[in-house]
């Protein structure tokens, strides 16, 4: 700390200015506010694009850990097999007008893929798998992802520079190679992670924005009916009893309404990215049991294109249930005219740190769409389509009361 302070006094570093007030028109509000029970956004969005420019090139205000991590100290278990959330190295950027974003680093470079021996509750989190999680939500008109960009940050003049967290100065340094780095340390007990470093002040990174705050807009945590064993050797009863639907449909809400059916669509995401990481859900409270789940953390994903685990399909492998909606949409980028991995390969050339996926990434999308069209076939097949093509494109629009409200 006495280093970090002679540092400081030497370069004679000083905090920015503070924030202008928020604007009416500022797209961290206007994206609170087009939230509906139809998805985070509204299809073909002017602020989403404008809200990613915002996100690329605003000036950072300052630099902090993010709430969970905060929460960890002195509570830190070193013997949990599952790392606590603060060893994994994100930050929250704040930006003028209260915008908020989630900065996940460059931890593992593109062309890389996940060991195979590794377990999927160890892995790497990957900046460019949210950035990719992001347009593959919206190329399926889920709109269930925050909006996410990529952009070079600046470790020492947007991160170092503008941050009042002394645990977050003190983990600065510059390697052997004068590259500026820093890591991630679970706060009293746990040892460091490896560190990441810019090249020799720039980072790679993904920028997630905020969803409102829980005071204006209270969510859920809901744990996913199709969780996974996070131990060595464990197993769920979803991955020994073929039948564990019929149980899951007994339990309120899965008995009724469209819970269901949102967790199939959930479960046809994370395996179109490989995603084995999805052990709870979030959903807001003001849209009541029959809202959209929200598809956040994604980081795990992509992160082994020749490897199709089929058994995160188990949602709609064993339910035998889909919506039409979602149906019509694979089915239309199964098409050659609009074949995913071109409409991917397209979306993602918009990001400043493309290309954001390799080629056989976008490629292993097509095959997995494949895959998930024969499973409904196989269903259709066995208990005929008016059982497994839930009709739901004649609901009505939401009225304009069921906005999220945010209150001044």
């Amino acid at each position: 700390s006495r280093r970090h302070k002679l540092y400081r006094e030497e370069l004679n570093l000083t905090s920015p200015a503070a924030p202008l007030p928020l604007r009416p028109d500022a797209s961290w509000l206007q994206f609170h506010l087009g939230i509906t029970r139809d998805g985070l956004y509204p299809r073909s969005s002017p602020t989403i694009n404008r809200l990613l420019r915002d996100m690329r090139d605003f000036t950072t205000i300052s630099a902090d850990y993010s709430q969970d991590e905060k929460a960890l100290l002195g509570a830190c278990d070193c013997s949990q097999i599952v790392k606590p959330s603060g060893v994994h190295l994100k930050l929250v950027l704040r930006f003028q007008d209260f915008g908020k974003a989630m900065f996940k680093p460059m931890r593992q470079k593109r062309e890389e893929e996940t060991p195979e021996d590794f377990f999927y509750f160890v892995d790497f989190q990957r900046h460019n798998a949210e950035i990719a999680a992001f347009h593959l939500d919206r190329i399926l008109d889920f709109r269930r992802v925050p909006p996410t960009v990529g952009r070079l940050i600046n470790v020492t003049k947007e991160i170092l520079e503008v941050t009042k967290n002394e645990i977050l100065q003190s983990v600065f340094f510059v390697s052997p190679a004068s590259n500026v780095c820093f890591f991630a340390k679970c706060p009293y007990m746990c040892k460091t992670e490896y560190a990441v470093c810019g090249n020799p002040h720039l980072l790679e990174g993904s920028l997630s924005a905020f969803l409102p705050s829980l005071n204006l807009a209270p969510r859920l945590s809901i744990p996913n009916p199709w969780i996974r064993s996070y131990s060595f050797d464990g197993k769920e009863e979803w991955e020994v009893n073929p039948l564990y639907c019929n149980t899951v449909r007994e339990i309120y809400p899965y008995s009724t309404g469209n819970r269901l059916l949102n967790i199939v669509d959930m479960a046809i995401f994370d395996f179109l990215i490989g995603n084995m990481d999805r052990h709870h859900y979030e959903m807001f409270t003001k849209f009541g049991d029959d809202g959209f789940l929200l598809h956040l953390d994604n980081a795990r994903g992509f992160g082994r294109h020749s490897h199709d685990e089929t058994s995160i399909l188990a949602p709609l492998s064993q339910c035998c249930i889909i919506k039409r909606t979602t149906l019509l949409r694979l089915q239309l980028l199964a098409e050659p005219e609009y074949q995913l991995s071109n409409m991917m390969r397209e979306s993602l050339l918009q990001d400043p740190l493309a290309p954001v996926l390799t080629e056989p990434h976008l490629l292993a999308l097509d095959r997995r769409l494949q895959l998930i069209l024969r499973a409904v076939r196989k269903c259709i097949d066995t208990y005929g389509e008016a059982k497994v093509v839930a009709n739901d494109t004649t609901q009505p629009q939401a009225p304009a009361s069921d906005r999220v409200k945010l209150n001044t």
